[in-house]
């Protein structure tokens, strides 16, 4: 029944003192494998860019620092979700199910969002009927 996903990835951040989304990337996927090969290829694009190799051609010499051993290791988290097949499964069976799958993961900074729905779904809740209560 649920033959179409739409998958978004955004990442969050504070500025100013509001929490402010910064949208990455949105797919609709016309199958469930298209919509999980997205997300985990947003996931290790993410990863990349959070940690490039340090030989990569375009980064000058000396430009990548390591961090504290206290920051959580975003990439190496993304990099694990991708490769594990007992979770990719988990996901395949909500989206299956209809229901919304978010997949997050912050560091000291920044939140990562990877969400992914039925479009089925979507659209059957739409046509649920509202209640309407008079007003005397």
């Amino acid at each position: 029944m649920h033959d179409e996903f739409l998958c978004h990835v955004t990442a969050y951040g504070v500025c100013g003192g509001r929490r402010i989304g910064v949208p990455l990337g949105t797919y609709r996927a016309p199958t469930l494998a298209l919509a999980l090969w997205w997300l985990r290829d947003r996931a290790s694009w993410i990863a990349e860019r959070l940690d490039p190799q340090p030989d990569a051609e375009h980064l000058p010499p000396a430009a990548l620092v390591p961090v504290a051993d206290t920051v959580p290791d975003v990439p190496a988290v993304l990099r694990a979700w991708c490769g594990d097949v007992g979770r990719q499964e988990l996901v395949a069976d909500e989206l299956a199910a209809g229901r919304l799958v978010r997949i997050a993961v912050s560091d000291d900074t920044t939140e990562y969002e990877l969400l992914a729905e039925s479009v089925d779904a979507l659209r059957m809740q739409r046509t649920i009927p509202v209640l309407v209560v008079p007003v005397a």
